[in-house]
């Protein structure tokens, strides 16, 4: 089996690479916990609901369309 490099971990167990970036880091934290928890347990979850609360948490800008521009020969 191979070896695999230790990631640093906050105190509650949760990869800090999984925090990067989000706009509520411990609420992300909480979230990523209760749906591990739910999941050992075999409990349902629902994941459109998991995919919305997490991506409200992303701190990126949403990028817009550009719009194309018309040529205008004539």
């Amino acid at each position: 089996m191979p070896k695999f490099k230790k990631v640093p971990k906050t105190k509650k167990g949760v990869p800090k690479k999984y925090l990067k970036g989000a706009k509520s880091p411990k609420k992300k934290e909480q979230e990523i916990l209760s749906t591990a928890m739910k999941y050992k347990r075999g409990e349902f979850i629902d994941i459109p609901s998991v995919i919305k609360s997490r991506v409200a948490q992303d701190g990126r800008k949403k990028t817009t369309k550009r719009k194309s521009k018309k040529s205008s020969k004539k």
